[in-house]
């Protein structure tokens, strides 16, 4: 980094101490976003990153320490992967920063050695877990908005994206949350602070972005078990099948589906079933498909369904979530 970045302004002793410490040793420093970062991976690593449990999480740091007293202060109780420093605008960091070992034993290590360790008189710094959050939560989409044109934007605006779901909101009325999910913590942080920055406004709507709560992720899950229609998928993309989330209110889905075709005049939805699959805890696997004559493409997945033998109902309820996952592709709220 420029000098000029880390001497300016306030606080220049401990920057100027960091300059001289990055030219006597050598170290690289990246700062992007936010944060700067040591490592990820450091110099003559070879092989794999390191597992889930490596990292750790440093948090009540006095915003005048860098990384000339942080990265040897950690360095000492294992071998580092990877140090980010959370950084202000004025050169000041925000409190708080994350250490990468090189295995789970390095963390273990770090918290034991350095959770509440007075750096400063009067000052202990706290050492612990990493939760390594992955994935986020957009709230708040309008219900016309459609998954191949969320995806375009958030593959445009942020990188390492593994795969993008998008459910009825359990949270608003007539809304859509997306789950995004990225190939580290550090790619969601990043993601996170670009689509928050400046109110970004997706697709047009306004949303909400957050990390995935536990609590959001449990009910997404359970509302997805209660309703085996759910389990519909439009393909693989990003490595990723999506899940067309069925609304609890389930109504004549067929009969929606056939009055906005003859509404914006695109025929009659035509659909074809099949089972294909049968487990023997009782489960069947159901192949479906609509094709709308006026449409491109036809709408077809994969729909599990509990019965004891296959049966019209199997059929009749892979009809009803495909054609619900036609709807949502249509626009239909």
């Amino acid at each position: 980094l420029p000098s000029q970045v880390w001497t300016n302004s306030i606080n220049q002793a401990n920057k100027m101490a960091l300059l001289a410490w990055v030219r006597e040793t050598g170290i690289d420093l990246v700062q992007i976003n936010g944060q700067r970062r040591y490592g990820g991976p450091p110099p003559g690593w070879v092989g794999k990153p390191p597992p889930a449990g490596s990292e750790v999480f440093i948090g009540k740091l006095p915003q005048d320490m860098y990384e000339n007293t942080l990265i040897p202060l950690f360095q000492s109780v294992g071998k580092l992967y990877e140090f980010r420093l959370m950084m202000t605008f004025s050169g000041l960091n925000r409190g708080f920063a994350y250490a990468k070992y090189s295995n789970r034993h390095g963390a273990k290590e770090a918290i034991a050695a350095l959770n509440n360790l007075e750096v400063r008189e009067g000052c202990a710094i706290l050492v612990c877990k990493s939760m390594e959050k992955c994935e986020l939560s957009v709230d708040g989409l309008a219900t016309s908005v459609r998954r191949k044109d969320l995806e375009a934007m958030i593959l445009e605006a942020t990188e390492g994206v593994l795969s993008i779901t998008l459910h009825a909101s359990p949270c608003q009325k007539e809304a859509q949350l997306a789950v995004l999910k990225y190939s580290s913590h550090r790619a969601a942080a990043m993601a996170k602070k670009t689509l928050m920055e400046g109110n970004v406004r997706l697709c047009r709507e306004k949303v909400k972005v957050a990390w995935l709560k536990p609590e959001l992720k449990e009910k997404l899950q359970s509302c997805k078990e209660k309703l085996p229609s759910s389990c519909v998928q439009r393909g693989k993309h990003l490595g990723s099948p999506e899940p067309a989330l069925l609304s609890p209110m389930l109504c004549d889905v067929l009969h929606c589906l056939d009055a906005l075709c003859r509404q914006q005049r695109l025929g009659t939805p035509r659909f074809l079933t099949k089972c294909v699959q049968v487990n023997p805890d009782g489960w069947l696997r159901y192949w479906c498909q609509v094709v709308i004559p006026a449409w491109p493409l036809p709408f077809s997945g994969f729909l599990w369904v509990q019965e004891d033998v296959p049966s019209t109902s199997g059929h009749e309820k892979a009809k009803d979530a495909v054609a619900w996952l036609a709807l949502r592709m249509l626009g239909e709220s």
